[in-house]
């Protein structure tokens, strides 16, 4: 089936998104490094360029290249993750475990670096603190299922590393250092596939995947990972069940996360 949306919107999108997240933080790549990024000709990128800057969000200027507009103030994606309503984890690592199980893992990266604004504030720490970052794909047997980025703060870090990420769930390392795994903040969007996950993921720039970010607190309330994950919506389904409490009259309801399906 033709993808119903033209070339040009499709970049448009994905740069809109990278954009209001704070990818770029004054020049965007050039025109050429953008058509072999998208694999389109450069007219498709040039016509991107043209709707992000009749909105306003970039700034075209000869000699410069295409920086990004002043903000007028700060977006959403910039104030970091949005604090919703905790996730109760009773039944939660046992979910992570049985996926572990069901899924294999490969590691894309994983090293220390100084957390930017965006990480510091989902973990509480300071700008510029050490803290390991990690990149995973998981794969089902169908195929790659998810592309997980975690930043953990250093000193929590210290005792595993890639080797030890490939073969074990992530908040089990933190509970075999000490850890004892308390809530979870959690919230479910969608985005668009840039190139950099398209490729690992399988899937074709500009295609929806479901976006979750989540934070791991501790059993004192502290921060102790921040969780991006994207997956592939056609391999991966969150079911939740909401129960009726009280009264008919009551309209008070609660939830229930279940375990998550994916093929």
């Amino acid at each position: 089936m033709a993808d119903p949306l033209p070339k040009y919107h499709r970049i448009y999108l994905v740069l809109r998104e990278q954009l209001d997240e704070g990818r770029f933080h004054r020049v965007l790549p050039s025109e050429l490094a953008l058509t072999r990024e998208f694999g389109v000709a450069r007219v498709t990128v040039r016509k991107a360029l043209e709707r992000l800057a009749a909105e306003g969000r970039i700034v075209r200027a000869r000699g410069l290249g295409t920086l990004r507009a002043p903000a007028s103030g700060q977006s959403k994606a910039a104030a970091g993750p949005a604090r919703a309503a905790p996730m109760c984890l009773s039944g939660f690592l046992e979910d992570i475990v049985d996926m572990g199980l069901r899924t294999s893992v490969r590691v894309l990266s994983c090293h220390t670096i100084a957390a930017p604004d965006a990480v510091a504030q989902a973990l509480q720490i300071e700008t510029g603190s050490a803290v390991q970052k990690a990149v995973r794909v998981r794969s089902t047997r169908e195929g790659p299922l998810s592309h997980i980025t975690t930043w953990v703060p250093h000193n929590l870090a210290r005792s595993f590393g890639r080797r030890e990420l490939a073969r074990r769930p992530l908040l089990l390392l933190l509970e075999a250092s000490g850890v004892r795994i308390g809530e979870a903040t959690q919230t479910i969007s969608a985005r668009l596939a840039d190139a950099t996950v398209a490729a690992p993921l399988e899937v074709a720039v500009g295609s929806a995947l479901l976006a979750v970010n989540r934070v791991i607190r501790d059993a004192d309330g502290r921060p102790v990972q921040w969780l991006n994950g994207l997956y592939r919506p056609d391999r991966y389904q969150y079911t939740m069940q909401l129960s009726r409490v009280g009264a008919i009259d009551a309209k008070i309801w609660v939830s229930k996360d279940l375990p998550a399906q994916f093929h």
